[in-house]
């Protein structure tokens, strides 16, 4: 884990951030439906399973800006940027309808990702135990698939006082509207570090990344 951090007093959210971690202390967080068809349609040709890839996109997005990688350390009252952060996944467990988070490096090619992430969730099928472990995992952000809903909207809560600068993703299942494949995807950010358009610069680029990733494997198909 390595960061750098920031200097608030040229911060270029320097006014926002005080407001909203002194006076005004809130998260702020959107749910809105993208397209992935094409990523649903990548998944069955490659055989792969479609949240893994997901996940990889999403993971690329938020390694993508500094925005997305802050962090607060309130031991020294320091605003950082990590380098790169990860995904904590999780696995659902039918017979005791729990979950076990599952902590799996981001790295930006997707073969070595995928077959760590897959490594990941099949070791933690092994446990029952919740084994939440954010002290020791402090540049990772929540990424978690709804599967039984597709659903309209969500909100998670988190206490004011508590600067918890990590993106919180969840996602649905996609449904079929109008001839395309669309999914509820949620972004929750502190506001300290995050505004509306951050937030919805979020949705931009997983659609623009969806599409990329797909279109690249189809143009690998057709040169190799």
């Amino acid at each position: 884990m390595s960061y750098r951090v920031i200097d608030k007093e040229t911060y270029y959210r320097k006014g926002v951030f005080r407001h909203f971690s002194q006076d005004c202390k809130c998260s702020t967080s959107m749910t809105a439906r993208i397209d992935v068809t094409e990523l649903a349609a990548y998944s069955r040709r490659t055989n792969t399973k479609f949240y893994l890839n997901f996940l990889y996109v999403l993971s690329r997005v938020l390694n993508s800006r500094d925005d997305y990688r802050m962090g607060y350390l309130w031991q020294s009252d320091q605003l950082i940027c990590y380098d790169v952060i990860h995904p904590t996944q999780y696995v659902f467990h039918e017979d005791t309808e729990t979950c076990t988070p599952v902590y799996t490096e981001y790295c930006e090619d997707y073969d070595t990702f995928y077959a760590n992430a897959l490594r990941d969730v099949e070791e933690a099928k092994k446990t029952r135990e919740y084994g939440l472990d954010t002290a020791n995992h402090p540049n990772w952000f929540d990424a978690s698939y709804i599967s039984w809903l597709s659903y309209d909207s969500l909100n998670v809560e988190l206490p004011d006082g508590y600067l918890f600068f990590a993106p919180i993703v969840n996602w649905g299942r996609y449904r079929r509207e109008n001839g395309r494949l669309v999914m509820p995807v949620s972004v929750r950010l502190n506001h300290a570090i995050a505004d509306g358009y951050l937030v919805a610069n979020v949705f931009r680029l997983l659609q623009r990344e969806m599409d990329a990733f797909a279109a690249r494997e189809i143009a690998e198909r057709i040169f190799s």
